[in-house]
């Protein structure tokens, strides 16, 4: 089946509707579907089945970042870096400017090969359209008003929710909300981002009133009885009020509020090349909205009404994320399962996924991107996805300080942090021993399977000059990470073969964001200290403050120990939202939200946030010292930074260009600036 690659999809386009075995097509340049697969709309909606079935492939198109191709990128923050091999892929791109790559780089989840966030986005919204005119207009469903309800509240859910997605990426664009005759184009105006942020609320308020609270509550309502137990990945009201919270913080955020609404075809302008210290200028109404949204589900959640929670992070071995034995659920779970019969990850966090993975889809795809390709101690060809020393600094002490601090565009030393640079893993957040691999790391397990060349790499040599320190089979800041895909996928190891069920997704939201983007969202309203560890009437148990600790106590343990947020760090307002965005950093690291995060707080611009470095230190350790030692109490010497690649950027690489195709359909459609 053929998909439109411009927005003539929302004018003009055909559907396969999956599951109900029905299609609809309207459109005469899909001259490949066969005609005996057209069915008339009356058959498509008549009943709540077959209308489920014409849903369930939008559930089908979100994309799957990790696996739109063999080796995707979908990190263009800070954090992330490729080597020479993967410089074609979009991360790469982003660091040289070239955004508009985007429009055919089949490595990229924006425009990908199996799945396409703007592709994807058009022709589901136009799904979504038609249905909702099916539901309120032609009336044709033959079902109950719970079906109604439950049909009608998950495609408002999805309009705004594609919709939203492309305006993180490109900005405000027509809010489309018909499903428009193939004779003719509208010229909808772009809308600003905060007036189509509005529009998206709107349809989640509408979702929410519509949907169940709970993936168990949809199994407890008569329609959802006849998928009893597979409706954990069907959207509900906890979601869409999630989203809706989200929804209200991004249009309230400092980059949204900079771009001023215009009359010539709606198109935001960004005043000024830089942030000139509007960093924490967040527009207060809107932030007010995202603050009550998410202190009231996080009140679900802490009074049990909900069956999300945050998962365990219990390890009887941080390093190689094995399970302590009392955990009931797993932080790694999250995102990959081993020999848990391909279970779908995500455990009791995640809130929003597409659909199931197929199974070894990650040992074709993500589990062979992250390690070492030294000696081929990691399969497939040498392209690596490795973490910046940068991502690495965020990564703060156990006392709960960040190493350092921003001061005039400047990383400068955090002198309460205790840090020690000869002993630069000591002491850390307990999260950097679970996600990130440092020098000394034991990496392969099991050995026997590794040739004599491979075995020599049973520990990580990632001081400067190491033998895992090349930049083409190597990292190039000193370190690897498996937070996504643990380290035992190797050649000695081979978790990634069939036998070990290996499965990953990486969700879109889960819920430390909405504990995260909830403090977020009471530090920009607050007008005093106060206010910040203030609970406020709407979520009674929790304060901005609250909320971050609430992360923490989740890490905390008697042999990986964590504190609360000190002192020094919520004196000010300013403070707080620092380290609050530095608590997004780590927590949510390498899962795709720092580039949005940098772009929607002014920051994507500004040094020190446009260079990417190394760390580089001299071993003073002998090799044999980290077979009976733990890696963290390893000293060095000559412990510094060194550039990698500085980010040249402009005004303009706030946002993404549009497709030159797209801009050229009517005149009020305009590009974004500077593009």
């Amino acid at each position: 089946m053929k998909y439109y690659n411009n927005i003539k999809t929302l004018l003009c386009g055909s559907l396969l509707l999956l599951g109900s075995g029905a299609a609809l097509t309207s459109c005469t340049d899909w001259l490949d579907k066969d005609p005996e697969s057209i069915v008339a709309e009356d058959e498509a909606f008549k009943n709540y089945r077959n209308f489920q079935g014409y849903i369930e492939e939008i559930y089908n198109l979100i994309p799957d970042k990790q696996k739109i191709n063999y080796c995707t990128a979908w990190n263009f923050g800070d954090d992330a870096l490729h080597n020479p091999e993967g410089y074609a892929h979009m991360d790469h791109q982003v660091d040289l400017g070239n955004y508009r790559n985007w429009y055919n780089n089949n490595q990229c989840w924006l425009n990908g090969d199996r799945s396409s966030l703007w592709k994807n986005s058009w022709y589901c919204i136009r799904k979504c359209n038609m249905g909702i005119d099916q539901l309120l207009n032609v009336k044709s469903l033959i079902g109950t008003d719970e079906e109604r309800d439950l049909l009608l509240g998950q495609l408002y859910f999805f309009r705004a929710w594609w919709h939203f997605e492309l305006m993180c990426y490109f900005g405000g664009l027509p809010y489309i909300d018909k499903a428009f005759e193939s004779s003719s184009i509208p010229e909808l105006p772009r809308l600003s981002f905060q007036e189509c942020a509005d529009r998206c609320a709107e349809d989640f308020e509408r979702a929410a009133d519509l949907l169940p609270l709970d993936p168990i509550d949809w199994d407890e309502t008569l329609a959802g009885m006849q998928t009893s137990g597979k409706n954990d990945l069907r959207v509900n009201r906890f979601m869409a009020l999630c989203y809706l919270g989200k929804c209200y913080l991004w249009a309230g955020s400092p980059l949204m509020k900079e771009f001023e609404k215009t009359k010539d075809g709606g198109v935001a302008k960004l005043l000024g090349a830089s942030s000139n210290g509007k960093t924490y200028d967040y527009d207060v109404e809107y932030c007010k909205k995202a603050a009550e949204v998410l202190g009231k589900v996080l009140d679900m959640v802490n009074k049990g009404a909900v069956t999300y929670q945050l998962a365990e992070y219990k390890y009887s071995n941080i390093y190689d994320h094995v399970r302590d034995e009392n955990a009931e659920t797993n932080y790694s779970d999250i995102f990959y399962t081993v020999k848990q019969s391909w279970l779908m990850p995500g455990s009791t966090e995640a809130i929003m996924r597409g659909a199931y993975p197929g199974a070894n889809s990650a040992n074709w795809n993500c589990a062979k991107i992250f390690g070492p390709k030294v000696q081929n101690l990691v399969a497939h060809d040498k392209i690596i996805h490795h973490p910046t020393a940068n991502l690495i600094d965020q990564y703060g002490m156990a006392n709960g300080q960040p190493i350092y601090l921003v001061q005039n565009g400047e990383y400068v030393l955090n002198p309460l942090s205790g840090w020690d640079p000869e002993h630069p893993y000591k002491d850390r957040d307990p999260r950097f021993y679970h996600d990130i691999i440092f020098d000394g790391f034991h990496y392969v397990l099991s050995t026997d399977p590794l040739n004599a060349e491979q075995k020599k790499l049973e520990y990580c040599n990632l001081s400067t000059g190491g033998v895992m320190r090349g930049i083409d089979d190597g990292s190039a800041s000193g370190y690897f990470i498996q937070k996504l895909i643990p380290h035992q996928c190797n050649e000695g190891d081979k978790w990634y073969d069939w036998d070990y069920s290996f499965q990953s997704y990486l969700p879109y939201m889960r819920l430390a964001d909405v504990y995260l983007m909830y403090a977020e969202a009471r530090a920009a309203i607050a007008n005093s200290v106060a206010d910040i560890n203030e609970r406020p009437e709407y979520c009674p148990s929790l304060s901005a403050v609250d909320a971050i600790n609430a992360l923490r106590d989740r890490v905390n343990s008697a042999d990986w120990p964590m504190e609360h947020v000190p002192a020094n760090l919520r004196d000010t307002r300013e403070h707080f939202i620092d380290e609050v965005r530095r608590e997004r950093a780590v927590e949510l690291s390498f899962e795709g939200f720092r580039w949005c995060d940098l772009q929607r707080w002014l920051l994507l611009t500004e040094p020190p946030y446009t260079m990417k470095y190394s760390h580089e230190f001299e071993r003073m350790e002998t090799d044999d010292w980290f077979k009976t030692h733990d890696p963290k109490d390893a000293r060095v010497a000559n412990f510094h930074k060194e550039e990698i690649i500085t980010r040249r950027f402009e005004s303009k690489h706030y946002w993404f260009p549009l497709p030159d195709k797209d801009i050229y359909l009517y005149e009020g459609f305009k590009q974004n600036p500077g593009w």
